[in-house]
Order: structure tokens, then C-alpha cells, then sequence
């Protein structure tokens, strides 16, 4: 009898109070408990659309689509990771067809030897006559302390040389890739005339840099034109567009690939 009466009166409450709280007299909702909850069976969860009921499957979580709205079921996806190996964390790709245009007159007055300049960590603007190539100027996250980032910049470096078969014309350029304005990878090369007009060649380098601080970091690729041979004062380099239309924009355009491996050292257990 004095369970009737108390689910009698329980129903009551419910009926007459729009907010019924257990344990506690201030509940904050339409049913606050304050407390332990222990449910033997189901959860579901009401389409207001169709009017059925939603009872999600094995492993899925009730994710709150904000007020108003009723939650829904997601599927948690969480990758296991095994302690101490590298894991492909983030890998994105950039293109840029506008590229940079190097004069004659751009070239640096170099008062030490190459050797002494390009160094490991120098800082761009410490490099005069690098110009960056803007659209591959992007931000990376790492999330952890061990990490091994990975670049790779192709590019085609083209001067309109005329035909010419003597090699005394020619030109040296170099090209950087830099995280945040440090310097972590350089390759010269030389661009000669030859017997064919306005000859190209296609630029290809790769970087590694270890153990970046977690957090955003920028990185970029930059250009120098560098030294002038014979008649290339007279000359227009271009890297990462055309200078004659033997080639075009699609053809001489930048890319740069990105790939971050780390070891993560943020676990969650997996229970299946």
C-alpha cells in the first residue's frame, strides 16, 4: 500500500510541477537529480519529426545539439595508439601560380661566403633578395613534443634567355623553406642558357625539421636570385611562373607538401 501511495503522489508532483528535483529543493530543470543515476535498461531519444524513438547503437555517446534541440547519437572514433612510435598526425598540401619575379638588380651584395650565410635557423630577414612565394605560406599545428615534420617543395624556374649555345649564360638562384622565418632546408641551382629559347627546369626539395614546440607554426618558401653570368643581367628570372609562353601558369605553378608525424602523448582508452 505505501508504494501505491508514493507512486501516486510522485506522479502527482509531476503532473501539478513543471520542475521536479531529487535530492535537492532548487532543481535547475524539468527533472534535476542530485545524486547517483542508475538506469537497468534503455535511453531514447524522441524525433520530434517523425514521433519515433531513437535508442542509437553499441559504443555511440548522446551529444547535446544546444538548447531547444534535442540531443542526438555520434559514434566516437578514437584511433589507438601504441606508446613511443610516430603517427601521420597532419598532412595538407598548398599550390600558388603567381610565384616571384627576380631582377638583376634584386641580386644581394654578399659580404660572406654562401657557405657562412645559409645556415641552419638563419632568419629570413636576414637574407636579403629572398622573396616568399605567397601562397605557400601556411600555418601547422603540432601536438606533441616529439614530432618529425616533413616538406617538399616543387617549383620550375624559367628565364627568358634567347637562344643561346654558349653556358656562360646563365644564372644561380636559391630557394629556402622556412618555419617560422628559421631557416630548415636550402638548395641552389643554376639555370644556364642552351640553343632552345627561354629554357626552364623544375626545382624539387625536401626538408625535415624535428621536435617543433607544440602549438601553430608557419612555414614558407622563399627565393633568391643570386649571381649573373654573360648576357642573364639582361635577363628576367622567374620562379613559379612563366616568363614566355612555351610554358604557362598551370605548368610553372608552386606546390608544397606537408606532413607532421608524432608521437602522441595524449592517450584514450579504448573499452570495446
Amino acid at each position: 500500500m505505501k508504494n501505491i501511495i508514493s507512486t501516486i503522489l510522485l506522479a502527482s508532483g509531476l503532473m501539478l510541477s513543471a520542475q521536479v528535483g531529487i535530492n535537492t529543493n532548487s532543481p535547475k530543470a524539468q527533472l534535476d537529480v542530485n545524486g547517483d543515476l542508475n538506469l537497468r535498461d534503455r535511453i531514447a531519444v524522441f524525433n520530434d519529426t517523425d514521433k519515433s524513438l531513437s535508442f542509437g547503437n553499441n559504443d555511440q555517446l548522446l551529444v547535446s545539439q544546444g538548447e531547444g534541440y534535442a540531443p542526438i547519437w555520434k559514434t566516437l572514433r578514437i584511433p589507438e595508439y601504441e606508446p613511443n612510435k610516430f603517427y601521420l598526425i597532419f598532412n595538407n598540401s598548398f599550390s600558388d601560380k603567381v610565384g616571384v619575379d627576380l631582377s638583376y638588380s634584386e641580386e644581394p651584395n654578399m659580404s660572406t661566403s654562401k657557405a657562412a650565410t645559409f645556415t641552419k635557423g638563419a632568419s629570413f630577414g636576414s637574407l636579403t633578395g629572398f622573396k616568399k612565394i605567397s601562397g605557400l605560406s601556411q600555418k601547422i599545428s603540432v601536438f606533441s613534443t616529439e614530432s618529425k615534420a616533413y616538406f617538399q617543395f616543387e617549383t620550375v624556374v624559367q628565364a627568358n634567355f634567347t637562344a643561346n649555345g654558349s653556358t656562360d649564360t646563365s644564372i644561380d638562384y636559391a630557394c629556402g623553406i622556412f618555419v617560422d622565418d628559421k631557416l630548415i632546408n636550402l638548395r641552389q641551382s643554376n639555370l644556364k642558357a642552351s640553343s632552345a629559347q627561354f629554357p626552364f627546369l623544375t626545382h624539387n626539395q625536401i626538408g625535415v625539421i624535428e621536435n617543433l614546440s607544440k602549438g601553430d607554426h608557419t612555414v614558407s618558401v622563399g627565393c633568391s636570385r643570386l649571381t649573373s653570368y654573360g648576357d642573364a643581367p639582361n635577363r628576367r628570372l622567374a620562379i613559379g611562373k612563366n616568363t614566355n609562353t612555351n610554358i604557362n601558369s598551370f605548368i610553372a605553378q608552386s606546390s608544397l607538401k606537408v606532413e607532421v608525424y608524432e608521437v602522441p602523448q595524449a592517450f584514450n582508452t579504448i573499452i570495446n
